[in-house]
């Protein structure tokens, strides 16, 4: 999925706009991982092209979106004496934290590249702060960081293949923060929610509280194990399984009970892990905001409910608000929509003139 947009400007402010969007089928890919990079690379070029037809521009430059199950996370913590005779903190010693803290992290970092650095908690003196520490008092700084890593060899392989279509990488971003860009509103961060997208392969999630971004995670199971579910349960191909997965075919041969049984029981499952997950990161409350769900299993079965059964959480599923002349219609483009939005006005320390591409390459997410 390729969008192409631009930040403009109009009155009341500078605005986004979308210029055009490619699509093409995904192929050489499983789980995220490149097992075909000249099939990847021709998928990436189709869909470039569609979007340099629609947009009317050619397209050199972009941001990409890295997905799949080599996401993973790491955490430590960061400390320092401040340096000035006064006692106030400067950004040297915010700076002095952070890299003390990826220092302390870096043993993990053994074959990955660290896509970001995300500062939890500053805390002085033992007390934790609230908001930015720059300016405050104290003798020593620590600091609480969440990294979020790939395997550096699938980022590679990945920057190659969309290299090969003639698209230069800006920069990278994690799948699961880039769709959380336009999924989730600024409330439901502060509040403390969970977006998880459902694709056909993986499920990956992502978890705010009080705005901040505190855990990213991919698990290695998908709408694909409902489709075998029930290919097993009722003896059919796989084809015929999708079919009634998404409620195509029915009748005496596919009794509704039993396939929504099996759709229920993998929901469960599925749910069971990021329940497991939230559990292992030892918050002290809930999350009020609950779990929105996306992603081309969003729509199967009553996701919804079971999944507020599971987590004991409230859950809906995502909603996609834009603009009725967009040329973007469902959820299914919110990684790339979201990544393009990053690209042109997030921190991505890179000068972003003009418009640009924005790819997004964990293509199978979407998919049922």
């Amino acid at each position: 999925m390729v969008v192409v947009e631009e930040l403009y400007d109009k009155k009341g402010g500078r605005q986004l706009r979308i210029l055009g969007t490619g699509l093409a089928e995904s192929k050489g890919l499983r789980h995220g991982y490149i097992v075909n990079k000249e099939e990847v690379s021709a998928s990436i070029l189709k869909a470039k092209q569609e979007a340099e037809s629609s947009a009317r521009i050619p397209l050199r430059a972009g941001f990409l979106a890295v997905g799949g199950i080599s996401l993973d996370e790491a955490r430590s913590t960061g400390s320092t004496i401040i340096s000035r005779a006064d006692q106030e903190i400067t950004a040297l010693d915010i700076d002095k934290a952070g890299k003390s803290a990826r220092e302390a992290a870096a043993p993990g970092f053994l074959n990955r590249h660290v896509l970001h650095s995300i500062p939890l908690e500053y805390r002085i003196d033992g007390a934790k702060v609230l908001g930015d520490p720059l300016g405050m008092k104290g003798v020593r700084l620590e600091v609480d960081y969440l990294f979020v890593t790939c395997l550096a060899q699938h980022e590679d392989t990945l920057s190659k293949a969309v290299e090969d279509a003639d698209i230069e990488v800006i920069d990278r971003m994690a799948s699961p923060l880039a769709g959380s860009y336009v999924l989730l509103e600024g409330d439901q961060k502060m509040k403390g929610c969970v977006l998880a997208n459902i694709g056909a392969e993986t499920i990956s999630i992502v978890v705010y509280d009080e705005g901040i971004p505190v855990s990213v995670k991919v698990f290695p199971m998908g709408s694909s194990h409902i489709t075998d579910d029930i290919a097993l349960g009722l003896r059919v191909s796989l084809e015929e399984a999708e079919r009634v997965k998404i409620g195509r075919l029915s009748g005496a041969m596919y009794p509704r009970k039993k396939v929504d049984s099996l759709i229920e029981s993998r929901l469960v499952t599925m749910f069971a892990l990021i329940d497991k997950h939230l559990k292992s990161l030892g918050r002290r409350g809930p999350l009020p905001a609950g779990i929105i769900i996306s992603g081309g299993g969003a729509g199967v079965g009553s996701i919804s409910d079971i999944a507020r059964g599971s987590l004991k959480l409230p859950a809906r599923l995502a909603e996609f608000r834009l603009s009725s002349d967009t040329k973007i219609r469902d959820a299914t483009w919110a990684v790339a929509y979201g990544l393009a939005i990053w690209g042109l006005t997030g921190d991505t320390n890179v000068s972003k003139p003009g418009p640009l591409v924005s790819i997004s390459k964990f293509f199978k997410q979407f998919l049922p």
